[in-house]
């Protein structure tokens, strides 16, 4: 597969309007591992190899341990996740199907347990930048593997 274009250069103004939102959300609060998490389980769900090439080097670089990065398919099963982590987990997967399944009560109220108001809505925000981000780098085969982490130097 080649690249088809490089969105970046095509529209640097959308580009620019995608990083705005994620340094929104980076300054919301929300744990940076958390965050990682839910972009490697969004970038799975929608088969971005390019998303979730970079999310597993930046939570490796941020001393994510590798266990927990290749247990995240099945997140339900392993007992490494906090209920925090769980909760914002399938959160992060009832967004990201909306499409084709409802957010059911029960997901909402467990992560009303974890979360308040304010952090739900960045929680949110995180799943719809990173559904954003996959869509553009799927649709437009974005190459993958040559992602260097900037984080890597900071361990």
């Amino acid at each position: 597969m080649h690249q088809r274009l490089d969105y970046q250069r095509a529209s640097p103004e959308a580009f620019k309007a995608m990083l705005h939102t994620e340094q929104q959300i980076h300054a919301s609060g929300l744990e940076e591992s958390l965050l990682e998490l839910v972009k490697s389980l969004a970038s799975q769900i929608n088969g971005c190899a390019w998303c979730l090439d970079m999310h597993t080097k930046d939570a490796r670089a941020h001393g994510e341990a590798e266990q927990r990065l290749y247990l995240l398919p099945v997140w339900r099963d392993a007992p490494c996740y906090s209920d925090r982590e769980r909760a914002a987990l399938a959160w992060t997967e009832a967004v990201t199907r909306i499409a084709t399944h409802e957010v059911s009560d029960a997901v909402y109220t467990e992560v009303c347990v974890h979360f308040d108001e304010k952090s739900l809505v960045d929680l949110t925000l995180a799943i719809i930048a990173i559904n954003g981000w996959n869509r553009m780098n799927v649709a437009f085969r974005t190459e993958v593997g040559n992602y260097v982490s900037p984080h890597t130097a900071k361990r």
